[in-house]
């Protein structure tokens, strides 16, 4: 869409895609994403590295036109997904003796994604090298850094990290560098808790290798380029610890107003106590936010009403969802009501096999809540809290 210069003879090609609301079926986009290839000139050979969405296909083109460019000899593909992969066959085609580098495993991936000819293929290892000339590429394998076949490519003299999805944001934006922090740091913590978050103990291993390395920039596949990469490399220093904050979440559906009330007499008994509290109505709330929120919660407290035998559907997705992205929450409980009976809480604590956290003893109650009801809430919010005491998140 836009031809821009991150340094010389570096360039950023670009698709925004402002409209796209939704991500692989699942993830909301708010704020729209960007699909980000980037060409380097060096004095003896070009290299593209990345493609973008199919969709965005003419736009890349239509770049590469702009630039002049008589040939690509290596199209570096860091990650297999069609979002970053999608148009290299039209890449292929277009210039008939560019040449795929990547690693083996991303190989693998892309032929059984895409009809490509597997002889058009260098394969790399972790930290080798290739020379464009004057520049010259050095490739870092970060597996299950998103994806088990993901690397990273950076390029030496200019200091640059190509970091594929890691470090990435969607966020549509006509800037090619970070403007406005506090906005874009929200972003990132999105797109961390929703797409990275699974992969913290492995991006903790990679971030190692990273800080050995001299980088100015950090240009990423989705999202504006971080040139104070400070900015965002302290950010994931933080999400990917251990350390977790004086916080409950409370993700929840209530059909006829009971479990909405437990929730409010909760929210205010943990509030009382000195904890924030961040309540989410499943029903009209975008995952997003309640992925965002786990991402430092010590606590999350899972409240649903029961139907037939079990947890509310939303309630079963969500938490679902939830351990599959496996935060380093530490402690979990349940609170509902129910009509005749059910095993809502066997069922919910059955699902968390991911993130593991210390349950703390539920509080359901048949029908309205009652004085009862009320004390086992009282009780939580003081198991809550002495919890969050004993782990130094409250001072004594």
């Amino acid at each position: 869409m836009v031809l821009r210069t991150i340094r010389p003879d570096c360039y950023s090609v670009a698709a925004l895609d402002f409209e796209r609301r939704l991500f692989d079926s699942l993830i909301p986009l708010p704020d729209g994403t960007s699909y980000n290839a980037y060409v380097i000139r060096g004095t003896e050979k070009t290299a593209l590295i990345d493609t973008v969405d199919p969709s965005k296909e003419l736009e890349l083109v239509s770049d590469l036109v702009r630039l002049s460019l008589h040939s690509i000899d290596y199209v570096i593909i860091n990650h297999a997904e069609q979002d970053h992969a999608g148009t290299l066959p039209m890449v292929l085609e277009l210039f008939p003796s560019c040449i795929v580098v990547t690693n083996e495993k991303c190989k693998d991936l892309l032929l059984r994604h895409f009809d490509l000819d597997q002889d058009r293929f260098i394969i790399i290892k972790d930290r080798e090298t290739l020379s464009l000339g004057n520049k010259t590429l050095e490739f870092i394998i970060a597996p299950n850094v998103h994806w088990p076949e993901t690397m990273l490519t950076y390029l030496r003299e200019d200091r640059i990290l190509f970091s594929c999805d890691l470090f990435g944001t969607h966020y549509a934006t006509s800037d090619l560098f970070v403007t406005d922090e506090k906005i874009i740091t929200s972003a990132a913590k999105r797109y961390y808790a929703e797409i990275m978050m699974p992969f913290r103990f492995s991006i903790r291993e990679h971030m190692k290798k990273l800080r050995a390395l001299e980088i100015d920039i950090i240009a990423p596949s989705h999202g504006p380029v971080f040139n104070h990469p400070a900015l965002i490399l302290e950010a994931y220093e933080d999400w990917i610890s251990d350390s977790v904050k004086n916080e409950v979440v409370i993700p929840y559906v209530s059909m006829h107003g009971s479990t909405r009330m437990m929730v409010d007499y909760l929210t205010r008994a943990l509030i009382e106590r000195g904890i924030t509290v961040k309540p989410f109505d499943m029903t009209v709330t975008d995952t997003g936010n309640l992925a965002m929120s786990l991402v430092d919660a010590a606590t999350v407290v899972i409240a649903t009403p029961t139907v037939l035998y079990g947890p509310h559907p939303q309630i079963v997705y969500v938490t679902y969802l939830a351990d599959l992205l496996h935060p380093k929450v530490k402690f979990a409980s349940i609170i509902g009501s129910y009509g005749w009976g059910g095993r809502t809480a066997d069922i919910l604590k059955a699902m968390m096999t991911h993130i593991k956290p210390e349950l703390l003893e539920p509080v359901l109650v048949q029908g309205l809540p009652c004085e009862a009801s009320n004390r086992g809430l009282e009780r939580l919010a003081d198991d809550i809290a002495r919890k969050h005491k004993e782990a130094g998140l409250i001072p004594s």
